[in-house]
Order: C-alpha cells, then sequence, then structure tokens
C-alpha cells in the first residue's frame, strides 16, 4: 500500500503588507469607520497582504509551487498531477491550476481545480491522497491560492478588514510509510447563505451579489462545533487520541475560532499554529501558508503528527491527520 507523504511545502505572500491603521485610514475616506483596536479585539488580525491591481491568483500559486518544489528538490516535470484549490480562480475557465501547469512547465501533469472555499486546501490534499493510494499518481502539488481582495465589499466592514491574498503548497509522493493516516470530508449545502458570493456572468452581465458576504455570528457557532467534532472524528478512525498531535494547523479565520476550538479539545495553545495575525483570513491559502511558516521555522519536524483542518463557506469541512 502506497502513502502519501509530504516531501515539500512553499507558501507565497504578495510583498504589499497592509496594517490595521492603514486600512482604517483607507476606509474612513470613504466614510467607513473602524480601527486597530476594533479589528484586533474581534478577529485577532494586526495585518493582511493584498495584491495589486491585476495579479492573478496563478501568479501567487505558482509562486508558493515553485517554492514547494524547491523544498523538496524535485522538478516541475516530476509532478504527475496538480491539484488547485481556489474560490478565486483567473477565469471561469481554463482551470487555474493548468495555467500553473503550463507556468511552472509541468508536462507531465494532469491538472484541475477544486472548490471548497475554506476548506479548499483540506479536500485538495485528501484527493491527493486518495490517487497515490490508488496508484494513479505518484507526486501530486497540492496548492491552495486565492485573491480574496478581488470579491470584498470594501464598504462591509464586517467582512473586508477579515481577508488578505496568498498562496501556499506542498508536494505529496508516493510512500511505503505513513504520511497521510486519516482524512475524513464533509459539506452542508443547507448553510449555503451564511457564507458566500452569490453572484454570476449571465449572458455578459453581472447577475446577483458578486461580493463575499457572511452572517459572523452563524458561521462563528458553526465553524468552532464542525471542527471539533471533525477533528475528534477523523483521530478515533486512526486510532489516535487528541492528546497525541503534536500540532493543530486550522483554518485562520479568527483568533477567536482558534482560541474556541483549542479549548473544546483541550490541546494546549502552544500546539496551536497562528498565522490569522499576520495573513488574515486566506481562505484555501491559510492552512497550507501556516504549515509551511510552521516547518520552516523549526516548529514542525520530521515525525511529527499533524492535524489539518479546514471551514469555509458550502459549507464545507474537514480534517487530514499527517505524519510528516
Amino acid at each position: 500500500m502506497s502513502y502519501a507523504k509530504l516531501i515539500g511545502s512553499g507558501g507565497y505572500l504578495p510583498p504589499r503588507v497592509v496594517s490595521n491603521d492603514e486600512l482604517a485610514a483607507e476606509l474612513a475616506q470613504q466614510g467607513i469607520e473602524t480601527s486597530d483596536a476594533w479589528i484586533r479585539e474581534r478577529t485577532g488580525i494586526q495585518q493582511r497582504h493584498l495584491v495589486e491591481p491585476g495579479v492573478k491568483t496563478s501568479e501567487l500559486a505558482t509562486k508558493a509551487a515553485q517554492a514547494a518544489l524547491a523544498d523538496a528538490g524535485i522538478t516541475a516535470d516530476q509532478l504527475d498531477l496538480i491539484i488547485l484549490a481556489t474560490a478565486t480562480p483567473d477565469f471561469v475557465f481554463p482551470s487555474t491550476a493548468c495555467i500553473v501547469q503550463a507556468a511552472l512547465g509541468a508536462s507531465n501533469a494532469a491538472a484541475f481545480d477544486v472548490q471548497a472555499v475554506c476548506s479548499g486546501f483540506v479536500y485538495a490534499l485528501t484527493t491527493a491522497d486518495a490517487y497515490i493510494q490508488a496508484g494513479r499518481a505518484k507526486t501530486v502539488l497540492v496548492i491552495g491560492a486565492e485573491v480574496f481582495s478581488r470579491i470584498l465589499d470594501w464598504r462591509d466592514r464586517g467582512t473586508c478588514v477579515l481577508f488578505g491574498d496568498g498562496a501556499g503548497a506542498v508536494i505529496m509522493q508516493a510512500s511505503d510509510k505513513p504520511g497521510v493516516i486519516g482524512a475524513k470530508l464533509h459539506a452542508d449545502g443547507n448553510y449555503a447563505n451564511i457564507l458566500c458570493t452569490a453572484g454570476n456572468v449571465d449572458q455578459g452581465q453581472v447577475t446577483g451579489d458578486p461580493f463575499l458576504r457572511m452572517d459572523g455570528q452563524a458561521v462563528f457557532k458553526f465553524a468552532v462545533t464542525a471542527l471539533a467534532d471533525s477533528a475528534q472524528q477523523v483521530c478515533d478512525d486512526a486510532g489516535i487520541r487528541l492528546q497525541d498531535i503534536d500540532w493543530l494547523v486550522p483554518h485562520q479565520a479568527n483568533v477567536r475560532i482558534l482560541n474556541f476550538l483549542s479549548r473544546k479539545l483541550g490541546v494546549d495553545n502552544d500546539k496551536v499554529i497562528v498565522t490569522v495575525a499576520e495573513h488574515a483570513n486566506t481562505s484555501a491559502a491559510s492552512v497550507p501558508l501556516a504549515l509551511d511558516v510552521a516547518r520552516r521555522d523549526g516548529r514542525i519536524k520530521s515525525g511529527d503528527l499533524v492535524l489539518l483542518q479546514g471551514v469555509g463557506g458550502g459549507f464545507t469541512w474537514g480534517s487530514v491527520l499527517l505524519r510528516i
């Protein structure tokens, strides 16, 4: 039996860093009142990275992928498959994964996108694991990348302060040693209306609401319960105690959610990887970015047991238990 083993990771953040104070000043020019204190108290966010006009998701994804390839010590022509999780693709089609495939020169790789919003990376990683276990692929590039600034209503204080742009990537390769040892995905479309971007293009015109809309309280309650239940389930299925996890890498939406989750699971705060203060919510990019940060700064080491978790619009959620 082949396992999907992580052999490299990479991340990329746009160079433009916008602090809470800078954002508050920009919003004040539109008559929107907020402050660094207001944002920090409710979210834990201190800053976010935003793309310059015209920069596309594929550009961020390609740079994160190149960093992951370098970390793994392999070349793009060794890839069998590219799976890119995004809710902000470059185009309706072709897929953003295909654009990245061309940019990398990964001529031997199949490529497709996965759309599960903030759970996208967990969905994509689970898909990569299934391909490797089935013997359909040996080396897979999994990317989470977003340009969420493109779909934000900058007049809506309740959402525009929460999100940032970025990309993270991992290389998964077939191994006889355990890598992914448990995974479980969930969805419930009955909750689609509490977090959505409901606009679309019809006959060349934008119809519906093209901006991200969120019922913050409803999302908060749903996220904490869903992530806690998912963590327990995937650990039970794998025969692992929650206390035996070395690191928890949850979706980086809000520091309050992360604090509630760690308490509910009985996981010490110092075992939770938190990057939301520096990155804000980067949707499908948040988990791979946080994972990469913690690998590169030496916290997450070879042999560690890591629980990755995503939750987002759809509603979708899931967990992957990974031996590094």
